[in-house]
């Protein structure tokens, strides 16, 4: 996984967890939901990605 890649997805994870604290202050459910959906978005980035990375590391070694 790309240092890039990794950033934008640890980004996304923040802006989720941000946007979720932000609803639970002000009440607003949507905000929470949306909140929750870009975390899991970033973490199934971040599953991805890991994947690959371990893909790589297994063609490396052959």
């Amino acid at each position: 996984m790309s240092l890039e890649d990794r950033a934008k997805a640890t980004g996304k994870n923040l802006e989720g967890k941000a946007q979720e604290a932000m609803g639970n202050v002000t009440g607003d459910p949507e905000d929470k939901a949306e909140g929750k959906a870009k975390q899991a978005e970033a973490q199934a980035r971040h599953a991805g990605e890991d994947l690959k990375d371990k893909a790589k590391e297994t063609i490396d070694r052959a």
